[in-house]
């Protein structure tokens, strides 16, 4: 039984960990500040079960101010962090580079230093595929040379990890830093492809496709990510890793368009534009080392995975007021 402070826990993947969390006995303490990213009101709801649970907390803090997250952390005393609050998504970080700094790079300080300060023996740091850029060679290997990033998102990742090899260097603190790659599921954020996507089919509206269709992307089900995070959270090890959080099976951008028009039951009216700037062709993990430290092995078929998502999507769109033709 740990105790266990999550950052960013209200968000998708933070609150499917915290449930993993609280089913296996650990005492848990969520902190988030439901930034206006998306509707805060779906945050909370991600955690209105929780805040019933008798091993649940939750503090609304903002990574950024320094004093007060350390504070916390002092007061709870936990015994792992997992840091996932974060600004995400590459196409608003062209817009908001300011605030991707300040967020995910200031606050990734802010955590780390609170952690040093109230003496947490163990880190778990969100990183992102997005780290790999332009230039690595599929699959990606965490070894890569992370030179080329695409977008100040990625740049802000690769600056996390870089953080948290220094504090990990110089304090007694185990940290392990994730590179998550293409995360779906319930819950899933509203920006993202998937959802997006599979939003306006369910709605009979047209989707935009960027590019020729040839990009690929490595989509990994949120339930083996959170078994990811759970076994990094168990590892006793000295200093920082990194380890690679995938599928190893990428999908081509027309493949998905197809899986996610057979799982909804309606084909997708779509509309063609050139490359979008920040975008990479292609994301692809090696899992070799998550598999040899972690056990870490994808259990969810993308096409099961896709049609529990549009499970869940579809009575939330159709309480939206979308046509009702069509649709399994």
């Amino acid at each position: 039984m740990k105790r266990t402070l999550v950052t960013g826990g209200a968000g998708f993947i933070g609150s499917h960990l915290i449930d993993r969390l609280l089913t296996r006995g650990d005492h848990v303490l969520c902190l988030d500040n439901f930034c206006d990213a998306y509707d805060p009101a779906e945050k909370r709801a991600n955690i209105a079960a929780h805040l019933q649970h008798p091993r649940y907390g939750l503090i609304e803090a903002d990574i950024t101010d320094h004093e007060q997250i350390a504070g916390h952390v002092a007061r709870y005393a936990p015994d792992v962090i997992v840091h996932l609050a974060a600004r995400a998504g590459v196409r608003p970080s062209l817009d908001r580079p300011f605030l991707y700094e300040r967020v995910n790079v200031h606050g990734t300080l802010s955590v780390l230093e609170a952690a040093r300060l109230a003496g947490a023996p163990r880190l778990v740091f969100g990183s992102s595929s997005s780290v790999y850029g332009l230039g690595a060679a599929a699959p990606f290997c965490e070894g890569a040379p992370l030179l080329t990033p695409a977008s100040p998102y990625a740049a802000t990742k690769i600056a996390g990890e870089a953080l948290c090899h220094s504090y990990a260097h110089l304090y007694p603190l185990q940290i392990a830093s994730l590179r998550f790659f293409t995360v779906y599921g319930p819950r899933q954020r509203p920006d993202l492809a998937i959802r997006g996507f599979a939003e306006r089919i369910l709605r009979g509206q047209p989707i935009q496709l960027f590019g020729d269709g040839s990009s690929a992307r490595d989509y990994t089900h949120v339930d083996d990510i959170t078994a990811g995070v759970l076994a990094a959270i168990d590892r006793d090890h000295p200093g920082h890793e990194l380890f690679n959080l995938g599928s190893a099976a990428p999908l081509r951008l027309g493949q998905l368009v197809e899986a996610i028009e057979r799982a909804v039951g309606r084909p997708a009216i779509i509309e063609r534009s050139g490359d979008r700037p920040g975008d990479v062709p292609h994301t692809f993990a090696d899992l070799t080392r998550a598999a040899e430290h972690l056990g870490y092995a994808p259990r969810v078929d993308f096409h099961d995975g896709l049609r529990d998502f549009i499970a869940w999507l579809t009575p939330r769109v159709r309480g939206a007021g979308a046509p009702s033709s069509g649709a399994r």
